[in-house]
């Protein structure tokens, strides 16, 4: 997958955490209400206009952050 296509860090946003492309919203909230047990669909609802894939790439950056892989610079 192409995290590079769904996150985006840029220090004007969010002071520069890793953000779905095209809004304000960091990463890690996407991963948090995963964790708490929100499910995908609600997600998509809660977040509009984020996608599944974006969704995807949340969960795959968390994993090569888990591996210690440098994913992004700014």
């Amino acid at each position: 997958m192409n995290i590079s296509q769904y996150i985006t860090v840029d220090p004007a946003i969010q002071h520069g955490k890793p953000c779905i492309i095209g809004t304000r919203t960091p990463v890690h909230i996407i991963l948090e209400a995963l964790a708490t047990g929100m499910k995908v669909e609600d997600i998509l609802r809660e977040f509009a206009p984020i996608s599944r894939e974006a969704v995807q790439a949340c969960i795959f950056y968390a994993a090569m952050l888990a591996d210690e892989h440098e994913l992004l610079t700014a």
